[in-house]
């Protein structure tokens, strides 16, 4: 069968064929535990469920218009205001198919063919393969555990080129778990404005930061230069609604009529039971964000002592729920790289992780805390025993 040759060229996304392979091997009788999927162990609050059943039982199954129900798209556009103080409308929001969505929208709409965008390195597994489809060219902004996995203007500049146009930023990271600071995100919105490159926030874990660290965003920025941020965020990590899949964008308002155009021809629509229960979450209590925000910091502060335990340099995330050790003074001849290492692990004590060169680092594995204590400690153990030889 024929298949495009733009397909031929697209990878996999490493961290769902890690999650088969897990399921495949729990088919066949295995005990298997998975660090390797970013999706909290809690459960989705209950008034967004009761809002979702609601729905149902008023018969609110048709088609609604392609950027969101109204109520929603408001509702989007005060949450910017409520927790970063930006003016919005409306009109700067679209509801989309997850984060995932939104972002593939944006970089459809802002790049053409051979433009350059600069992906800070290790970066979230589809964002080159979402530029590729695009037709641009992913160029990648190399950073280290020294330095917290963050870019600064200067590694940047050094990156630009006359073809740069795009410059994706991920805080909290995915799959560090590094944030900027709000001076170092501005500094490099400034930047990217005196050099006309677009920058895309992704900001999809931006509730889930803990103290001393503070909540942090572009919205006031795009409240100023709204032609040159588009912000992502989702409520999949905020709100356990991973399966739900609802995100959004926060863009100029003829940005926003572009990705509709794209959406249109596309999904239309976000599923319209999904799209009351966002509304509920989003105008709703967040107690659900501070209990979560507790365990994490817990499971984090354990995991990173046991980590680091092991000799590995890592840095202490300051959110999302990713921890991304240096592990390459354990590869060997036999497990080489990040990949043979994660595929050790799984088959001798049955831990699913996903190797650090899906992110753009492979010296580096990925483990996920989105997950019960017991669990979390119980698969440190297993992999500590693999890469210690106990």
């Amino acid at each position: 069968m024929r298949i495009s040759d733009r397909l031929t060229r697209i990878k996999p996304s490493a961290t769902l064929a890690v999650n088969a392979k897990a399921q495949e091997l729990r088919a066949q009788g295995r005990e298997i535990i998975s660090l390797a999927v970013g999706q909290p162990d809690f459960g989705t609050p209950a008034h967004v469920c009761d809002a979702a059943k609601a729905a149902l039982d008023e018969g609110f199954t048709r088609y609604t218009p392609v950027p969101g129900i109204p109520a929603l798209r408001k509702a989007v556009a005060e949450y910017y205001t409520r927790f970063y103080g930006a003016k919005t409308s409306a009109d700067n929001a679209i509801i989309s198919n997850g984060g995932k969505q939104a972002l593939y929208n944006l970089l459809m709409a802002v790049v053409n063919p051979g433009d350059e965008v600069l992906i800070p390195a290790p970066y979230w597994v589809s964002y080159p393969a979402m530029v590729q489809l695009a037709e641009g060219v992913s160029v990648f902004v190399p950073t280290s555990a020294e330095e917290q996995y963050l870019v600064t203007v200067d590694t940047l500049e050094a990156a630009r080129t006359g073809k740069t146009r795009v410059l994706i930023l991920n805080s909290p990271s995915n799959p560090t778990g590094c944030c900027y600071t709000q001076e170092q995100l501005e500094a490099i919105a400034k930047w990217a404005r005196d050099n006309d490159i677009f920058i895309i926030s992704d900001e999809v874990y931006d509730r889930l930061v803990y103290a001393p660290f503070e909540p942090v965003s572009l919205a006031k920025t795009w409240e100023k230069y709204p032609d040159t941020i588009a912000i992502v965020g989702a409520l999949s990590k905020s709100f356990c609604m991973t399966g739900w899949r609802v995100g959004y964008a926060l863009a100029h308002e003829e940005l926003v009529k572009a990705m509709n155009k794209i959406q249109g021809q596309s999904t239309s629509n976000i599923n319209s039971i999904t799209q009351k229960a966002a509304l509920a979450a989003l105008t709703g209590p967040w107690d659900i964000v501070d209990e979560m925000k507790q365990a994490f910091i817990r499971r984090r502060d354990r995991a990173y002592e046991i980590i680091t335990g092991w000799g590995a340099p890592c840095p202490k995330p300051d959110g999302a729920f990713y921890l991304f050790p240096v592990l390459e003074q354990f590869y060997t001849e036999e497990t080489p790289d990040s990949a043979a290492m994660c595929s050790r692990i799984l088959e001798e004590v049955g831990v699913a992780l996903v190797p650090g060169s899906a992110f753009g680092d492979d010296k580096c594995i990925r483990f996920s805390y989105a997950v019960d204590d017991d669990t979390l400690l119980d698969a440190l153990s297993k992999v500590g025993s693999v890469l210690l030889g106990r």
